[in-house]
């Protein structure tokens, strides 16, 4: 396969990402934080490709990336008032809330539990996408599970050439680390 190389301001770019995401395949991400594996967050099989293109557990849960803090209502239940407060306060950006999911969600991107993890990113291509793809995206780190998370579209680019269909350079991440989760599932 060979692996598209795209720069995130490129015109053609965010539909060029949502419709791979359609068809269940696999997008390596910008965002604040770090570089994602990203795929349809609501599609089993595309969800198993995140997992062997990562070498990652099955049992370790995967965040669904959301335009918008109102797209909780649509993938979560039973959303306490403070997930609005904080997602008012720090969406987008680097935080991720734990909430009970709705059965819309797959088991295999929850790894069983009876919850997900949602966020919303402060990187403006990748939220495009999302809207265009009209799915949340499930989207760990980009790295291959136990190496250094990725942090530049090259780093992807040395773990998943040739594996995955299309890299979105949107630069160096600001961040650098995960996002911070809060359980707000009790």
């Amino acid at each position: 396969m060979k692996t598209l190389y795209l720069p995130a301001e490129g015109e053609n770019t965010p539909a060029l990402a949502a419709e791979l995401i359609k068809k269940g395949q696999l997008v390596a991400l910008p965002t604040e934080t770090v570089y994602g594996l990203g795929a349809n967050g609501l599609d089993p099989e595309a969800v198993a490709k995140i997992f062997e293109a990562k070498g990652r557990p099955q049992d370790n849960p995967l965040i669904l990336h959301i335009a918008d803090a109102k797209d909780m209502e649509k993938y979560c239940r039973d959303i306490p008032d403070a997930a609005y407060k904080l997602a008012e306060k720090f969406w987008p950006g680097p935080l991720t809330m734990v909430l009970p999911a709705k059965d819309i969600v797959p088991k295999c991107t929850t790894a069983g539990l009876p919850t997900v993890a949602v966020r919303c990113p402060d990187c403006d291509v990748t939220r495009q996408i999302i809207r265009l793809a009209g799915v949340p995206i499930a989207a760990p780190s980009a790295n291959i599970s136990g190496k250094p998370s990725t942090t530049t579209a090259q780093h992807v680019l040395h773990d998943h050439e040739g594996k995955i269909p299309l890299i979105i350079d949107g630069g160096a991440s600001r961040v650098g680390v995960e996002s911070t989760i809060v359980d707000l599932s009790e």
